[in-house]
């Protein structure tokens, strides 16, 4: 026997019923096993290697290209949310290692400057989704079009961990097939309410005692108070649910009360972050940055940089910049659009 049946063999023991079994996992196209590592640890080191999780470090949160050291990336947001994600993964004993590989991946779709990027690129390219491109990007355009091949667990929790604006819960892309994707999902919402009313803060955009009365009275008046409160309650509420195969269950869940707590911060964020934050000179700028670079590669599909996606055979050249744009930097996209759209001095 060795290594990972080993491994293998001690999760059957004593693993919850409903958490995800490694030895069970499938993949697109079969391939031989690690005689180390489990399917979803090998679906973790391929993201944590891959070339789009790198480039998040210089993707924004919510606040464009921030020069403040402490203000969050894309980079950031994912450890944070994976490490919540592995706390409540491991409290209910279900499978760490798929809970990590779905957080590590799940925004890797994601644009340069944020929603922002998003918005402007789903104008200019109708049904993009930073989920959906996510699902992209590790299945048919990282390691120059081979994919990382992916579980299907794991290509499944990348998928369905976006929510809409109106609550925390809600669905967009359908209930995650195991309750360590629907973790997931869910730490996704604990770690940016409490980490975005955090930086706005730190940007001056509100103060501490913003906060609404009724959410500092019910999930706490700081930041590790409320992650804290958030936390115990997903793992309370959620492990009487954990008795039986998840078959599309929503398994993972909040209390009323917290719930109710947490999509009023978070409506008090969009309220007085979010929305403030989309009228900003520069976050207009940054929509037509995307939008003038979009326009450029479409009308000169020569010049599209090879550095952030190959070209798939088959696919329109709408599609190809849409894929290249997601995958840019905000420096990068900063940079390319200066060297594209703005004058520079001649040399006398």
């Amino acid at each position: 026997m060795n290594v990972r049946q080993i491994i293998e063999q001690r999760q059957a023991e004593w693993l919850a019923p409903a958490a995800a079994r490694a030895d069970l996992a499938t993949r697109p196209i079969a391939e031989e096993e690690s005689d180390v590592r489990t399917a979803f640890q090998r679906d973790r080191d391929r993201i944590l290697h891959s070339k789009a999780f790198r480039r998040l470090k210089h993707k924004t949160q919510v606040f464009l290209s921030p020069s403040g050291d402490h203000v969050r990336t894309r980079l950031t947001h994912t450890l944070e949310v994976t490490q919540i994600a592995r706390t409540i993964a491991r409290a209910l004993d279900l499978n760490e290692d798929l809970t990590e590989a779905i957080g590590l991946g799940h925004d890797l779709g994601h644009t340069p400057f944020g929603h922002t990027g998003e918005r402007a690129l789903a104008r200019m390219f109708p049904g993009f989704r930073h989920n959906e491109q996510s699902l992209r990007v590790v299945d048919r355009l990282e390691k120059d079009g081979a994919g990382l091949n992916l579980t299907n667990e794991t290509r499944d929790g990348i998928l369905r961990h976006s929510k809409p604006e109106a609550g925390i819960a809600g669905e967009i892309a359908g209930t995650p097939a195991s309750a360590e994707a629907q973790i997931v999902k869910i730490s996704d919402g604990i770690a940016y309410i409490n980490h975005d009313f955090d930086d706005a803060m730190r940007a001056g955009l509100i103060d501490a005692q913003d906060l609404p009365e009724s959410v500092g009275m019910t999930l706490g008046a700081t930041h590790s108070q409320r992650i804290n409160t958030l936390v115990h309650d997903v793992i309370a509420c959620s492990r009487p649910l954990l008795a039986s195969p998840v078959e599309g269950r929503q398994v993972i869940q909040m209390s009323d009360g917290i719930l109710a707590a947490a999509d009023e911060m978070r409506a008090f964020l969009f309220e007085r972050v979010y929305h403030p934050v989309n009228r900003r000179p520069a976050t207009k700028q940054a929509e037509r940055m995307i939008e003038m670079l979009f326009e450029y590669y479409v009308a000169n599909a020569d010049e599209t940089p090879e550095a952030f996606a190959p070209s798939l055979s088959g696919e329109t050249t709408e599609r190809r910049v849409a894929d290249v744009i997601s995958g840019m930097t905000d420096r990068y996209a900063l940079n390319t659009f200066s060297a594209l759209f703005l004058p520079f001095p001649e040399e006398h």
